[in-house]
């Protein structure tokens, strides 16, 4: 939006009373996470430089990413929206160009910057309103009235089409097995985003929602198996934070310890007050982990056909760490 103001007229906007203050309110609200990265060593600049330099993301072409960018807000609404951004330049709607200028620059910014596709999903509230205008304005000037009055409904249907083809892909309306059925017969694949994601069966936002619940199960049964003495220094490990949140959410029904884990706030959380005498191992390899304990063994295995992270790992219960994780936990960190 700055950058959109700089570039007209409205400029003269940035010096009024109101929008310093509205500045100032925004600083405010942004202040404490501000003020933890600078404590914290600036951890968000960490992750995503680690996520380049690893390439965990898939970087699209300029070409591609546009084309995700109009697959993602439901090609049937392309016409809106773009119409909406040609408004914003034109003479009708001089006064507001500054909002098509902060539109492109957003898009342009995350396309120069390789960010995924989805990111820029909220600006396109600035096109919508403008290609609702712009559409109003087109009808009202088309005569007949007669076929204002056909085309108000047809715009609608339109719409409706679209969103009721492409459902399914935004919201989880059908069945697994009927949603596999669904996307092999669209003339497109969902964007795979990351590529540990490449050949999964699910698109990852469908895939990440499976199975917390019956792994936290899974890890309870492990869990008490145990004596209660050898429960209160069992600590429960696991390898990302999707997994580390769900022991914390789902565990709290079945009474288990909070989770640690390396990966990116859950290592600034630490080891509380484990050593790694016995450690319940969640979403790691049997063989990396082997190298770490003097003794492993599988205590559950779930099947999870569509969950990429289970399909094959199991939960593994582990004795005997071969270091101390209150004194080598930087060992651990895990940030991407």
């Amino acid at each position: 939006m700055l950058a959109g103001l700089l570039l007209t007229p409205q400029r003269r906007l940035l010096f009024t009373p109101w929008l310093l203050a509205g500045g100032a309110v925004a600083l405010l609200i942004f202040l404490p996470n501000l003020i933890w990265n600078i404590q914290h060593h600036w951890p968000f600049l960490e992750v995503m430089h680690n996520i380049r330099a690893t390439g965990k993301d898939i970087v699209l072409p300029p070409g591609a990413y546009i084309g995700q960018q109009v697959l993602m807000m439901n090609p049937l609404s392309f016409p809106f929206w773009f119409g909406g951004l040609m408004f914003y330049f034109s003479r009708a709607a001089r006064a507001f160009r500054a909002f098509g200028w902060a539109f492109v620059i957003t898009i342009a910014l995350f396309l120069a910057m390789h960010g995924k596709d989805y990111y820029s999903a909220p600006a396109y509230a600035l096109v919508l309103a403008a290609g609702a205008v712009a559409t109003e304005r087109l009808l009202e000037s088309w005569r007949p009235p007669k076929a204002r009055a056909i085309l108000k409904p047809v715009c609608f249907v339109w719409l409706i089409t679209g969103m009721v083809l492409l459902l399914p892909l935004v919201l989880p309306v059908l069945p697994l097995a009927a949603f596999v059925r669904y996307q092999s017969h669209l003339p497109f694949q969902p964007a795979r985003t990351e590529r540990s994601f490449v050949g999964a069966v699910l698109p990852q936002y469908y895939a990440d929602e499976l199975p917390w619940q019956d792994m936290v199960a899974a890890v309870a049964r492990v869990f008490y198996s145990l004596t209660p003495d050898e429960q209160a220094k069992t600590a429960i490990f696991c390898d990302n934070y999707g997994e580390a949140a769900a022991i914390d959410f789902f565990g709290r029904q079945y009474g288990l310890p909070k989770a640690i884990s390396g990966h990116q706030n859950y290592f600034l959380w630490g080891p509380r007050n484990y050593t790694g005498e016995i450690v319940i191992v969640v979403g790691q390899g049997e063989d990396d982990v082997r190298k770490e304990f003097a003794s492993v063994e599988i205590g559950a295995t779930l099947h999870s056909p569509y969950a990429l992270w289970y399909e094959t790992q199991p939960i593994l219960l582990c004795r005997g760490l071969k270091w101390n994780l209150q004194t080598l936990w930087p060992r651990v960190k895990y940030w991407r």
